[in-house]
């Protein structure tokens, strides 16, 4: 099956002292965070950036897959980097930001810290009631993608959004709230002051919700939704780099290594 433009996903195997694990967000591609992931690259982090099972083809593909595919996707890439390097990272964009998060509530000490942009927690409710039963009469609804306010910057990823996959990603969504508490590594939040796909009212909820003492918040305020490939990518990409490298020499010290 060809792959949209920019799906492909991406690994670099840089340096064993830190890893970071990002995952693109629903219906979308590795394309969204592929500057993210190059610029973590070109500072010699280890970097793994892998394609969604469903995601990259087209939208059919995605129908039947569910969010424990997507996840189990990113479980293994989490667990590729934690044998090669000695701190490990997670991020992601939108749905991306919500399994980093289940993988933080999960692995526990095994990531160092998480780095979200503007993660999804909810799904809009209206659409979520009916969904049970218009699944099973309609196939699909007209997606959101390239939600950028950058001119020329485009989002590689479908524009049809598979009813029986955004079940899925409903009940996905349920499930991390639930699990936010356990959720007690540093965190940076960055969000975008205009979002067009997922309210504000979402990361106000993750910083209310986790137990994480070391948390800083960052408003990006010339981005819209992707804001990965919009104006304020590289403050996305200067922060991550500060958190990394604050982070990882702390532990490395405290542990004496």
């Amino acid at each position: 099956m060809r792959l949209l433009p920019g799906a492909e996903p991406f690994f670099h195997d840089g340096s064993a002292a830190s890893g970071m694990l990002l995952c693109h967000g629903f219906t979308g591609t590795p394309q969204s965070l592929r500057p993210w992931a190059e610029h973590l690259a070109g500072r010699d982090v280890t970097v793994s950036l892998p394609l969604l099972p469903g995601h990259g083809t087209r939208w059919r593909d995605l129908q039947s897959t569910g969010w424990q595919d997507w996840y189990a996707a990113v479980d293994r890439e989490l667990e590729r980097l934690r044998e090669r390097c000695a701190h490990v990272f997670v991020g992601g964009l939108s749905m991306g930001g919500a399994l980093a998060l289940r993988l933080a509530a999960r692995h526990g000490a095994a990531v160092s810290g998480v780095v979200l942009v503007n993660p999804a927690i909810t799904f809009p409710r209206a659409q979520g009631l009916a969904l049970p039963v218009l699944r099973h009469l309609v196939p699909s609804t007209r997606g959101l993608i390239s939600d950028i306010a950058k001119p020329g910057a485009a989002e590689s990823g479908y524009d049809r959004v598979p009813l029986h996959a955004a079940h899925s990603l409903r009940a996905l969504l349920s499930l991390v709230r639930a699990e936010l508490p356990q959720v007690t590594q540093p965190l940076a939040l960055l969000h975008s002051r205009v979002d067009h796909v997922v309210p504000p009212s979402d990361a106000a909820r993750v910083l209310a919700s986790v137990s994480s003492v070391d948390m800083a918040e960052h408003v990006l305020p010339d981005s819209f939704h992707v804001a990965t490939l919009d104006h304020d990518a590289e403050r996305i990409f200067q922060v991550t780099d500060a958190f990394i490298t604050r982070l990882a020499t702390r532990k490395t010290a405290r542990d004496g290594t």
